[in-house]
């Protein structure tokens, strides 16, 4: 199994688009994706819908290379959630080519997180941009089936789930709930691996996904298992934030390292499975 490979936002978060870029087009990546909003107050974020000057240079620096931007980062659906604050984020992303907006749900109101995603997802359509709806344990879309559950009520072409192997080995997602999501649901997937046993309680696991996931096949996740579920040639981000083991191999081989075992993954995985 072959597919095109991205480089996340959050494996590089310390990395300016600009470098990100590079960083792509050194290590065998075929595109990347840019946080342009913070996961968390505080946190490391690049706003360039807030920069002309600098989404403009970005831009020009991407039209000299063969590295595409996939996805944008992250837009959190809260109690409070206005789907037009977003428009910037959405008209830079039509300009910077993005094709998928990543999208986390918060609100524990099931209801409104729901209408929510489904006025999103409409706005998301003007723009030629997927909402990429990620289930997360410690979030308001704990698993696969309530993801599923909550696009379903949407309608139009931008309903998008995202699948993350982190997250399906530490929910309670089974691998018939990833064969249930609609095929034209499934627009990328990221990849990574994680330890066992997996943490119990919120903090640690959020800790792990932000700061501790593991090179593809040196974790307790059953990835080709999961890659089996999912449609060949699947876009594949590699999310793999790991600052210990990232500084201790230096930048560029550890790029090279998560290309060439994510890699391995896909191989495993039987092209009759999809």
């Amino acid at each position: 199994m072959t597919a095109p490979l991205g480089l996340a936002a959050l494996t590089v978060l310390d990395i300016a688009p600009l470098h990100h870029v590079e960083l792509a087009e050194q290590h065998g990546f075929d595109t990347i994706g840019l946080r342009l909003l913070p996961a968390a107050p505080g946190t490391i974020a690049y706003p360039l819908h807030e920069n002309r000057v600098a989404l403009d240079t970005l831009i020009r620096r991407l039209d000299d290379s063969p590295v595409d931007v996939f996805d944008l980062e992250i837009i959190r659906i809260g109690e409070d959630f206005d789907a037009a604050a977003y428009v910037p984020m959405l008209e830079a992303g039509t300009r910077l080519g993005a094709r998928a907006v990543l999208v986390g749900g918060d609100d524990p109101d099931r209801g409104r997180l729901t209408d929510s995603y489904a006025e999103l997802a409409q706005l998301c359509a003007q723009y030629g941009i997927v909402a990429s709806l990620e289930f997360m344990p410690w979030t308001a879309v704990p698993d696969a089936k309530a993801a599923v559950e909550i696009v379903s009520q949407a309608d139009g072409p931008a309903r998008s789930v995202l699948v993350d192997a982190l997250h399906v080995g530490r929910s309670t997602t089974s691998l018939d709930d990833l064969a249930a999501i609609p095929r034209e649901w499934l627009h990328y997937a990221q990849m990574c691996d994680g330890s066992v046993p997996a943490p119990t309680d919120d903090a640690e696991l959020i800790r792990h996904a932000r700061e501790e996931r593991l090179v593809p096949g040196t974790g307790g996740i059953d990835l080709p298992a999961i890659w089996a579920t999912l449609p060949e040639h699947l876009p594949v981000s590699i999310e793999l934030p790991n600052e210990a083991l990232r500084r201790a191999a230096g930048t560029g081989p550890w790029l090279d390292r998560l290309a060439a075992a994510t890699r391995d993954i896909l191989a495993a995985v039987p092209s009759a499975c999809h």
